[in-house]
């Protein structure tokens, strides 16, 4: 803004006083009575003139602040009255005042959004005080989850469900926790997590929670309809020739016990039929056979084990065949320390799975070589890497070969990477797969 004629008018009354006042000096001194008089009524005029004219501007920066105080920003100040400078004044004033409503109208506006949007998730929401125990916010699916209703003080909750208000106010989950709590009618499974931040001196506790009961249910759902989907085109692949076979068998037989002058019937066939409804049946029993294997891996026997014992039992079994088949194996382990908590025989078989996929991928591949490394990384997990440099996997089922059943092989199963899943989940590890196709692929287990 521009304040120089401000300023000048300023100057320019100081300069005036200090003149009459020299006046003033002067008459006094030359005992001009008449003069002297006029003289002090000048100066005196000149400085309520000062004053007032100094004292306007202050007025109007009172006002302002005044307002600014009392958070009002729709005052709205003149800029076409007044002095030059009184106009900069009020000009910069409406300025500030039309920013701050543009970020007061921003911020409300993110506000509802923020709100909205948290309104409509399923995940239950809430900030509140620790001190005091009021809420400073808190989303509908909370009370629905909790089957509370809303509360303006965490005390409510303590007053009416005592052990519900220790369980999710009172006890810190700092990570994500599994936990499940008894309401009225029913027990449910929730996933809470909390954190404490600090806003100018109030502490307050943020805490999320989730209704997993619906999302296991579904995906346990998701999961039968399909393992059975599956289950019924392999029985249904069974059956239809047998039923068809059979039927075919007892037309003959049939026709043969009511006209035997007339029938042809050949032993040879019959005992060819009959023996291949035995291999289909017995084809049926083994699939039955290897879901009851998947479903039974459910307890683990965890004991600590080196990594280099494991690594030489599986090599001690495994080498001599794999070798016979020209191809090179190699056992590496980064430190000789490395151990594990494992159920030693769960983990030999997976490794063993794992390697016995990656002799069928190395059958015709020259040069071929698998590698099982054992190394630690910086967040200080133990991974086991069976490598290969076989035909590796296509990408259209890459997504899909720990799917129960699921196999690319003609006399595969699809029962192998499945059950290596399911142990590695029940010792809460991973297993990951990375394959290039014509390159060869690497199957990581982290513990």
């Amino acid at each position: 803004m521009n304040y120089r004629a401000y300023i000048f008018a300023l100057f320019f009354r100081i300069l005036l006083i200090v003149s009459v006042i020299l006046v003033l000096v002067y008459t006094i001194y030359n005992h001009y009575s008449g003069y002297s008089v006029l003289a002090t009524l000048a100066i005196l005029y000149l400085f309520i003139n000062t004053y007032t004219f100094v004292k306007r501007r202050f007025v109007a920066m009172d006002d302002f602040f005044e307002a600014v105080k009392y958070r009002d920003f729709s005052r709205w100040f003149p800029e076409d009255r007044g002095p030059k400078d009184i106009r900069f004044l009020y000009t910069g004033f409406n300025e500030i005042n039309r920013t701050i409503k543009e970020i007061n109208s921003q911020n409300q506006a993110q506000f509802v959004y923020l709100q909205k949007i948290l309104e409509m998730v399923d995940i239950g929401i809430i900030a509140y005080n620790l001190e005091s125990g009021d809420v400073l916010w808190s989303n509908d699916s909370f009370g629905d989850i909790l089957d509370i209703p809303s509360f303006k003080n965490v005390r409510f909750v303590e007053n009416r469900k005592p052990e519900l208000f220790n369980t999710i106010f009172e006890t810190y989950h700092r990570e994500p926790n599994s936990i499940s709590i008894a309401l009225q009618n029913e027990s449910i499974k929730i996933l809470i997590s909390d954190t404490v931040f600090q806003v100018g001196e109030d502490a307050f506790k943020l805490i999320v929670i989730q209704d997993i009961d619906t999302t296991l249910n579904k995906n346990e759902s998701e999961s039968w309809k399909k393992l059975l989907s599956v289950m019924t085109h392999e029985i249904m692949n069974s059956i239809a020739p047998i039923s068809s076979l059979a039927d075919t068998l007892q037309r003959n037989v049939q026709m043969a016990i009511e006209t035997p002058e007339a029938s042809h019937l050949e032993l040879e066939d019959l005992n060819s039929g009959i023996k291949t409804i035995k291999n289909r049946s017995e084809g049926l029993l083994k699939f039955a056979k290897t879901y009851r294997s998947l479903s039974k891996v459910t307890n683990l026997n965890l004991q600590r084990t080196k990594v280099s014992e494991l690594f030489n039992n599986i090599q001690l079994l495994m080498q001599p065949s794999i070798q016979a088949k020209n191809i090179g194996i190699l056992f590496n382990i980064t430190s000789p320390k490395l151990e594990l908590d494992i159920d030693t025989h769960l983990i030999e078989q997976v490794l063993i799975n794992l390697i016995l996929n990656a002799v069928d991928a190395c059958k015709h591949i020259a040069n071929a070589e698998i590698k099982v490394v054992a190394v630690q990384n910086p967040n200080r997990d133990i991974v086991l890497k069976v490598f290969d440099n076989g035909s590796g996997i296509p990408q259209d089922i890459l997504e899909n070969i720990f799917v129960p059943f699921f196999t690319s092989k003609a006399t595969g199963s699809g029962i192998g990477l499945s059950l290596c899943k399911q142990i590695m989940l029940l010792h809460k590890g991973r297993i990951i797969v990375k394959s290039v196709e014509g390159e060869g692929s690497v199957f990581s287990l982290v513990f």
